[in-house]
């Protein structure tokens, strides 16, 4: 009888284990949890609020099986998030192929889509969405939000055939954005709201927080956006689930598979997918945080982290509005080891710097 007892609670713990192991998703706010009853170590995640404090942070969001960990400064606070947005947009477009509405090989000529003096050759015009969505477009023109380090970077017009050679070139991204309208029919803040943001219950998005910021050498906008902390948050665990959100498929599986893998490699030791910075082994920001992880990344230290190996979703904020310097990747990482390192390890192997 005694044995019987011992394997009747055994079983118990089996079954509330993987009962913790399923991720709930939020309603009007954020359900959390209890750190150290989830397994969290009360001192690690001392050690990184700490790590976040003296970085000068904005804004830090912890989610795991789709509970808040923990929230450190204004997860509520609306913030250009700068260049993370190119991974939202991603998710929009394996929502218009799974309608249909777009078909990733299309050419640039077929679409009649062209740019202001000096116009698209006949050879730039052969690159397709797929390309533009890999940065690997071959099309050197100048482009809106294009920082003074990238413009200094940027190859010669007509250097590279489309498809064979990686750059990270907003050029590519802002024209995303007009052929994104043109085969929806959507504006792209209008469809983060209808397509993202209300599924998905965000708590402050709305299309009035997206500016189309334009220059005067070329036709396409950067299509920027605010957005806070807690709602990017939302946008990470939809990831997490593969796109399902509470039983409901909101992006398709296969392409949040098929954009999240690395399709390029890329310096600092990532690559890069569709519209995706994607772990190159089990490392980001050379923190081991497991296989299968992926980020979204804004200048001046804006990071959104999808650690499927720890069912982790963080999101670092940094306002460069409101300051004069950035947070760096260095620092950024000193906190993701910290909150790796304070994490249940659900990894197959224990979490380590590289």
């Amino acid at each position: 009888m005694r044995a019987l007892r011992i394997a009747f609670a055994v079983a118990c713990l089996f079954i509330a284990s993987l009962a913790r192991a399923e991720s709930v998703f939020p309603g009007a706010s954020w359900e959390h949890a209890e750190p150290v009853a989830a397994g969290w170590s009360a001192g690690g995640l001392k050690e990184a609020e700490a790590i976040a404090k003296d970085n000068g942070s904005t804004a830090v969001m912890i989610v795991q099986d789709g509970r808040s960990i923990a929230e450190w400064g204004g997860v509520g606070r609306r913030i250009l998030i700068h260049s993370m947005r190119k991974s939202i947009l991603s998710a929009l477009y394996g929502i218009g192929i799974s309608d249909g509405k777009i078909k990733l090989d299309t050419t640039l000529k077929q679409l009649d889509l062209d740019d202001y003096p000096p116009r698209l050759s006949d050879a730039e015009k052969e690159a397709t969405i797929r390309d533009l969505l890999m940065a690997r477009s071959g099309i050197y023109h100048e482009a809106a939000a294009e920082p003074l380090g990238m413009k200094n970077r940027r190859p010669a017009r007509g250097s590279h055939p489309h498809g064979t050679f990686w750059y990270y070139n907003n050029w590519d991204f802002n024209a995303l954005g007009t052929i994104y309208k043109q085969l929806t029919g959507e504006a792209v803040f209008d469809a983060v709201e209808h397509r993202l943001a209300q599924p998905l219950g965000m708590q402050d998005f709305r299309a009035r927080d997206g500016d189309n910021q334009l220059v005067r050498a070329s036709e396409h906008p950067a299509y920027m956006m605010n957005m806070t902390a807690r709602d990017l948050a939302r946008f990470g665990l939809l990831y997490l689930n593969k796109g399902n959100w509470a039983g409901k498929q909101i992006v398709p599986a296969a392409w949040i598979a098929e954009s999240t893998r690395p399709l390029s490699d890329a310096p600092g030791g990532i690559s890069y997918g569709y519209l995706w910075w994607v772990s190159k082994g089990k490392f980001q920001l050379t923190v081991d945080v497991g296989n299968g992880a992926y980020s979204a990344r804004g200048t001046g230290g804006q990071y959104l982290f999808v650690i499927p190996a720890y069912r982790l979703v963080v999101v670092h904020m940094y306002d460069m509005g409101r300051s004069s310097h950035e947070v760096t990747g260095k620092q950024v990482g000193a906190l993701l080891q910290a909150i790796i390192a304070a994490a249940p390890h659900l990894a197959n192997q224990p979490p380590a710097s590289h």
